[in-house]
């Protein structure tokens, strides 16, 4: 696998089912085919456990069951990409912030936790071996810097390496070829993730293939951070590094007539006014190519050439009415307050009207 030109597309079919259209310099056609052609090379796509509620509700954002994941990885594989398959072991979204148990899990202590995370992760991959769909990359949680499946893998780094160990042990089980892929948040971060990747060796972690980051430069500062962050990782830990999460703003127009919804229903703009005056690339489409070029560039300066590409989080995740972060059924599940709109459109490579943007030239000659 060469230098990674990724794109996480785990909303798409929602968008497509709600209206959402696109188009290049070619003409109207599908997302993933004009990315195709615009240089991306793997895709990847979350897997959450069971985003249905108990009256079978859907979760909303993307409703990524294996179902889903399944339809897009085949079309995926049938242009001729890789795939990542990103393992939240949650029924719904799982950062920093959350690390919710799924409900079939609720109730089980470490050692019935450690069991289920195996148990699972083989089902899943023996389930998309059997239909031609082995990943070529897995990632065993998602942005785990705290932990997962909380509170008992959050409360000691003993029981989320176990966790952790259970879930890589079953991808080497099924999927032997498959990369392995550990992901925590911050990428600048270099004392977070020497501390945390010390701990986690330090109790007994079995041992991957490559360290995963995640970096927004209206989050986590300027890009330098992450250069020097990507390089202390390589040489501290002797593993390649992926940036499985980036984007950057095209716009800091708002965008509330495509969704259609009353103000207090949409979420907004991650990246707003005060986020974006303190990053050093303005959120304009050149901007937005800029990003791009440059963080190529340091991904590519990492010593020994173990920087292995980037991922952009949700490059088609355009406005359209009924695809959101989550839905009512989605809350009640999280415990979390509403509203449930849109917060990443002017982040895709899509402009409002699924038209591509420069950025995707530039994504193309890198």
């Amino acid at each position: 696998m060469g230098f990674i030109k990724g794109m996480d597309l785990s909303s798409l079919r929602e968008v497509e089912a709600c209206g959402g259209r696109f188009s290049d310099e070619n003409g109207p056609g599908g997302a993933m085919e004009i990315l195709r052609r615009h240089g991306m090379d793997l895709v990847r796509l979350r897997l959450w456990n069971d985003p249905y509620s108990e009256e079978g509700e859907p979760y909303g954002a993307g409703t990524c069951d294996l179902e889903t994941v399944s339809i897009l990885a085949r079309r995926a594989k049938d242009l001729g990409c890789q795939w990542m398959l990103d393992l939240h072991y949650s029924d719904f979204w799982a950062d920093p912030g959350k690390q919710i148990v799924p409900k079939a899990w609720r109730g089980l202590d470490a050692d019935g936790l450690e069991k289920a995370i195996g148990a699972y992760t083989r089902d899943v991959l023996t389930k998309l071996t059997a239909q031609g769909l082995a990943p070529d990359m897995v990632s065993v949680g998602n942005e785990i810097t705290n932990g997962l499946l909380w509170p008992i893998g959050q409360a000691s780094m003993g029981n989320a390496a176990r966790f952790v160990s259970a879930g890589l042990g079953a991808v080497k089980e099924i999927c032997p070829r498959a990369e392995t892929v550990v992901h925590l948040d911050n990428g600048p971060d270099r004392g977070q993730y020497r501390a945390w990747f010390e701990a986690y060796y330090a109790a007994g972690g079995a041992d991957f293939d490559v360290i995963g980051m995640s970096y927004y430069p209206f989050w986590n500062g300027p890009l330098e951070g992450l250069a020097r962050s990507m390089a202390d990782a390589v040489e501290y830990f002797g593993k390649d590094v992926l940036v499985v999460e980036t984007s950057m703003g095209f716009t800091l127009e708002d965008y509330g007539d495509y969704e259609k919804l009353a103000p207090d229903e949409r979420k907004g703009m991650a990246a707003t006014a005060k986020l974006a005056a303190g990053i050093e690339y303005p959120m304009t489409p050149r901007g937005q190519s800029e990003f791009i070029r440059d963080l190529a560039a340091a991904i590519r300066a990492v010593p020994q050439g173990r920087g292995r590409g980037f991922i952009w989080w949700e490059p088609a995740w355009i406005p359209v009415p009924g695809s959101g972060w989550a839905t009512e059924a989605a809350l009640r599940y999280t415990g979390e307050k509403g509203p449930g709109g849109n917060e990443w459109a002017n982040q895709a490579l899509f402009d409002y009207e699924g038209r591509a943007l420069p950025a995707l030239e530039t994504i193309r000659a890198l």
